[in-house]
């Protein structure tokens, strides 16, 4: 507590607040500290839940060095403040006292299908309008890739589970292993009364490298790794392909699992994935090798070859460079994208050309009263990204499902 209370002393309360305007969701940082120092906590985490339902996670998630924190203006000459740290503290220590404000029962129902970011997003936000809000999941527990995709040691899942009970006690009703696009289709669930659907079901189909050998029982993609990492036996020496926030998870479980040496094969000259989680990775072992592609995979490891930018500033291979390099199992995590059942059940739903679920300006899908955000829409993103998007949707499907009950209304009148 008292390292807490030194970094909110640290703050500058700077009138034009760069920290707010770096992070997604716009969070009211100087406000959040302010009140903190005038010990008033609980009003600070009543802020923080408003503005971001998922503020615990995001404390935690968030890549901060390239938000909040990166755009801090003690920062620019020493360390910045840990607003993190606070964001952390503040929303941990009061979630399960936070008092919602809730609007009276409105009789309408709204479905959200996919309790990920999006998902739990829209569902608290829909319900504190007033609306009925039934949440559909395909697996057996909430939290989508905050659950399957980050590991413990970043993310525990008994927040999770303080989540679900807080929002069980909201009045959202959950249903777990539910597929729709199985049995049930989205239009089943328009026909069943709900005035409004939400798709929030993520990005989890894994991305190919498409070159040979991608199919041997050597290869593991990172996106299914992460959902269970027990039940996978990935040996002593295990390269990593990609260099994203997810690879460095992969590669660092492996660590953890007991995977000796195990290498991050980047594309180009430097990470996607944040200082900070590159640092952490080198910390636990995780060595690190630069400008190199694989060519082909066989059952005793992967062939890599040089690359270099091209006059287009394009990453290529270079001819004549390929190096064989032995390893147990070859881990593929150059990102996801969505999934298809959903469509190929309802046909009335369109993809974009980049394979995401096409959406206009407003949220709304190509069929009539169903909305969607998050990976689904935006491919692979961070949490932040996904509540942030999710906020604004949640206020059109408010207004189209006010809309379609007074036209109803206007309807029966005459």
């Amino acid at each position: 507590m008292n390292n807490i209370l030194t970094e909110a002393s640290a703050c500058l309360q700077c009138k034009n607040s760069r920290c707010r305007q770096a992070c997604p969701i716009h969070t009211n940082i100087p406000e959040m500290i302010r009140k903190l120092r005038n010990h008033e906590v609980m009003d600070a985490a009543q802020m923080l839940f408003e503005n971001n339902p998922l503020s615990i996670v995001c404390s935690l998630v968030c890549d901060h060095e390239k938000q909040c924190e990166g755009a801090c203006v003690r920062g620019i000459k020493g360390d910045p403040v840990a607003i993190s740290d606070i964001e952390q503290y503040i929303s941990n220590s009061c979630f399960e006292r936070i008092q919602l404000s809730m609007e009276p029962e409105n009789g309408m129902r709204a479905a959200v299908i996919g309790a990920g970011p999006a998902g739990l997003t829209i569902a608290v936000a829909l319900r504190q309008k007033g609306y009925k809000v039934t949440v559909f999941e395909v697996r057996e527990k909430i939290g989508g890739i905050m659950r399957y995709g980050i590991p413990e040691y970043r993310l525990p899942r008994s927040i999770l589970d303080r989540y679900y009970k807080k929002l069980k006690a909201l009045g959202i009703q959950f249903r777990p292993n539910m597929a729709i696009g199985g049995a049930v289709s989205i239009q089943d669930l328009l026909d069943d009364g709900y005035s409004s659907v939400f798709i929030g079901t993520g990005a989890w189909k894994p991305r190919r490298l498409n070159i040979p050998g991608e199919t041997f029982g050597n290869v593991q993609y990172a996106v299914n790794y992460l959902n269970n990492p027990d039940v996978y036996d990935l040996g002593e020496n295990v390269a990593v392909i990609g260099a994203g926030n997810a690879a460095m998870d992969a590669a660092r479980t492996a660590i953890r699992k007991g995977s000796r040496n195990v290498t991050v094969y980047v594309r180009s000259n430097s990470a996607t994935a944040s200082d900070e989680e590159v640092e952490y990775a080198k910390i636990d072992g995780v060595q690190f090798v630069f400008n190199k592609a694989p060519v082909r995979i066989t059952d005793e490891g992967v062939v890599l070859a040089d690359t270099q930018k091209d006059e287009n500033g394009k990453t290529v291979m270079i001819e004549g460079t390929e190096n064989f390099v032995k390893v147990d199992t070859v881990l593929v995590a150059i990102s996801q994208v969505p999934q298809t059942r959903l469509v190929t059940r309802d046909p009335d739903l369109q993809l974009n050309e980049r394979g995401n679920l096409k959406i206009d300006d407003l949220g709304s899908t190509t069929m009539p009263g169903v909305f969607a955000s998050g990976d689904v829409v935006t491919g692979a993103k961070t949490v932040v990204h996904a509540v942030a998007l999710s906020r604004q949707i949640a206020e059109e499907m408010d207004r189209y499902m006010k809309g379609q009950a007074g036209t109803a209304k206007s309807s029966a009148s005459e």
